[in-house]
């Protein structure tokens, strides 16, 4: 299920040296400096390498953001902004727009894009994970797990770091409010596609798969909805995406709603259900070959070539002949005209991010180390600052070979 997922690229970032010449007055802090450098590098490398694992990841993330929560944390024991925050210059580009790089010297800006890129992460490793031939149930939950990672990660910037930028977001970029919300729903959204898959493959009530369904047909609306106030240019693709998520979903509700019906021998209703089934199906159907054809930034996912999709389209023709059989054999009733309207709820298996935490300081920011950073010296090299303008070099990911599809997220 590799191409399942629509994916945007990472951001990318200028290198940063941390060469805190003159300011950086100890041995202690020209280690610490030393160790930001190498850590953010490893970190960067770990985001495009397909063999990283999260527990790698992990260990990364938690190097390079102790290091440089010495920054952002008070440590002289006052209500004042560190000392540091403010000293470092950090460049990055957004998922949307192009190689143009936004440019903030502010530390929380660094902490928010690399850990916007961290979840951005997650969301990649668990789109991969999906692809697996064969993929197994602890697979499965990882995929779940990861997904659910990404959105606390989103959440937790836009809750606790992006509301103390200097620099508010412009409009469009990653880390303003109407982008990050889409990726934290999105992220939710496909964690309940995990679950739909889980609950299709034990069987469990039609009832249940119907409510799960369309509430995650919901997400995909409210995702959609989030995004129609910026510029096309740049989010048509995504949209469309969004869009033909959220009639599939709507597909599947119906479908498993009709399935419901029936068993309560509601046939005509069952009938009904069925059909607007078929119509939304159809509406994904051309969706999908919308979003192939429209450009902008990311992956091209390609849902309708997969397994999982076509079954879909196959339930939904073979259970609406057999209640049409049903209802001219046994149960003679009239089909309404008005498709029944969806009051569903889940009561079991909806998704929430799973809290996220930056990690503590790094033991190597003692008192006295943080009090041999001299501001007072001034940078050595503190010669032209960088331009806003120039271009970054995009992340250079993986290509992803699509592999044998075995029709389920989790078979």
């Amino acid at each position: 299920m590799t191409h399942w997922f629509h994916r945007n690229p990472l951001k990318a970032t200028a290198p940063v040296s941390f060469s805190l010449y003159g300011v950086a007055a100890s041995t202690g802090a020209n280690k610490i400096c030393n160790d930001l450098k190498a850590t953010r590098a490893r970190l960067l490398e770990l985001l495009t390498d397909v063999t990283a694992n999260a527990e790698m990841l992990k260990n990364a993330t938690d190097a390079y953001f102790s290091l440089l929560q010495g920054f952002i944390i008070s440590l002289d024991g006052t209500t004042q902004e560190n000392k540091l925050r403010f000293i470092q210059n950090f460049k990055w580009t957004d998922t949307l727009q192009g190689n143009i790089p936004s440019a903030q010297q502010d530390a929380v800006f660094e902490l928010v894009s690399m850990g916007f890129n961290v979840a951005l992460w997650y969301t990649k490793f668990g789109s991969r994970m999906s692809g697996k031939e064969d993929i197994t149930e602890n697979e499965a939950k990882e995929v779940h797990r990861s997904l659910k990672t990404a959105a606390g990660i989103f959440r937790h910037l836009k809750d606790s770091y992006i509301p103390r930028l200097i620099t508010p977001a412009e409009k469009g970029r990653d880390l303003e409010a109407r982008v990050i919300d889409t990726y934290i729903v999105q992220c939710q959204a496909e964690a309940q596609e995990v679950t739909i898959a889980r609950a299709v493959e034990l069987k469990h009530n039609a009832s249940l798969v119907a409510a799960l369904a369309y509430e995650t047909a919901n997400f995909y609306q409210k995702a959609d909805h989030t995004l129609t106030s910026l510029e096309p240019d740049y989010t048509a693709k995504w949209r469309k995406y969004l869009q033909l998520k959220q009639c599939f979903y709507m597909a599947y509700a119906y479908c498993y709603h009709g399935q419901t019906l029936l068993a309560s021998d509601k046939c005509g209703e069952s009938i009904r259900s069925l059909q607007e089934a078929e119509k939304f199906y159809g509406k994904a159907e051309d969706l999908c070959k919308e979003y192939r054809q429209t450009k902008g930034p990311g992956s091209t996912a390609k849902p309708s070539e997969q397994l999982f999709f076509r079954k879909l389209g196959s339930w939904i023709k073979n259970t609406l002949e057999k209640c049409q059989r049903e209802n001219g054999f046994i149960y003679f009733q009239k089909v309404p005209p008005e498709a029944p309207q969806l009051e569903l709820k889940a009561n079991y298996g909806l998704v929430e991010p799973i809290p996220f935490e930056f990690p503590a300081l790094h033991p190597q920011w003692s008192p006295e180390v943080y009090a041999s950073f001299d501001l007072t010296k001034g940078l050595k090299d503190d010669k032209a600052k960088p331009k806003p303008e120039e271009e970054v070099k995009p992340m250079k990911e993986p290509d992803l070979k699509p592999q044998k599809d075995s029709g389920c997220l989790i078979s």
